[in-house]
């Protein structure tokens, strides 16, 4: 698989990357699975892997540091980023979530995230939210902190909107390498709504999360789900490949780095492979336009 700039400035990565977003059951969550999950990916020519302190409570970020160190995989041959900004409330009667982007939140996010991984960088270290309570300034010092400390690479921010990224950039000195994002062709508001626009024009590409849009592409029943799986299914015909590997070719033509979040070898190897689909643009409008 070719390795593409993720921006300007950022670091080179894989076109596909790996997520551990729904790695939250037992049977997924051990070092051992994991170890050979990176495995397979790498040898798939997918070299970077996405991670959250919010994954898994941070047992995923645990497990995959063990993984890594007990193996003879290098750590510069990979790519990690990972995530911080989303917290529990800690009053357990109260559900959800809230938004943390304090400097307080983020430096100890970013300490505990390079203890668990067992690392001494950070690649990409992305804003996991928008928090409309955190002081611009502050955190912008923070994360430019880190930057010269070395323990991380590189800043990108997730879910945010344009003027939530321009906000924040402009109190940057380094720019934003990549924005995190629900992308996919039943999915693709970031199209109408500026934000890839926006990416693009900060010379970097965004992170896609949900490719396969929770697999409602493949197995939805709603009227938009059938309608655009019927495009896909002629599409993939003439192509000679199959459903999967067009939804995830689609998102390649438009610019995105999808991630693949599949504990599935079969299914990793069908959105690594979509890499060398080269679609027509009247094929990726008859998708959009059936989406």
């Amino acid at each position: 698989m070719e390795k593409i700039f993720i921006s300007e400035t950022g670091p080179e990565v894989s076109a596909a990357i790996y997520g551990f977003w729904r790695w939250n059951t037992a049977a997924l969550a051990n070092q051992k699975k994991i170890e050979d999950i990176v495995r397979y990916n790498l040898e798939l020519g997918v070299n970077t892997f996405d991670h959250s302190n919010n994954y898994n409570n941070g047992k995923i970020e645990e497990l995959f540091g063990k993984a890594i160190t007990s193996s003879s995989i290098k750590r510069e041959d990979i790519i990690i980023s990972t995530k911080a900004g989303i917290r529990k409330f800690s009053d357990k009667s109260t559900k959800g979530e809230y938004y943390d982007l304090s400097p307080e939140h983020l430096t100890k996010s970013v300490e505990d995230s390079l203890k668990r991984l067992k690392t001494e960088y950070i690649d990409i270290f992305l804003l996991e939210h928008y928090d409309p309570l955190y002081a611009v300034e502050e955190t912008a010092s923070t994360l430019i902190k880190l930057l010269r400390s070395g323990k991380i690479k590189n800043i990108g921010v997730s879910n945010f909107n344009v003027f939530q990224h321009r906000l924040l950039a402009s109190h940057l000195s380094q720019p934003i390498v990549t924005n995190h994002i629900e992308l996919n062709l039943l999915q693709s508001s970031a199209i109408d709504d500026g934000r890839l626009d926006f990416i693009k024009e900060q010379y970097s590409k965004p992170m896609a999360f949900a490719p396969l849009a929770g697999g409602r592409i493949l197995n939805g029943k709603d009227a938009k789900a059938v309608k655009a799986r019927k495009v896909l299914t002629d599409i993939a015909k003439k192509h000679s490949v199959n459903v999967e590997q067009v939804a995830v070719a689609w998102l390649y033509k438009l610019g995105a780095l999808p991630i693949i979040g599949s504990p599935d070898k079969k299914r990793i190897k069908n959105a690594a492979s979509a890499y060398s689909i080269k679609l027509t643009n009247e094929e990726w409008y008859k998708l959009y336009n059936a989406a």
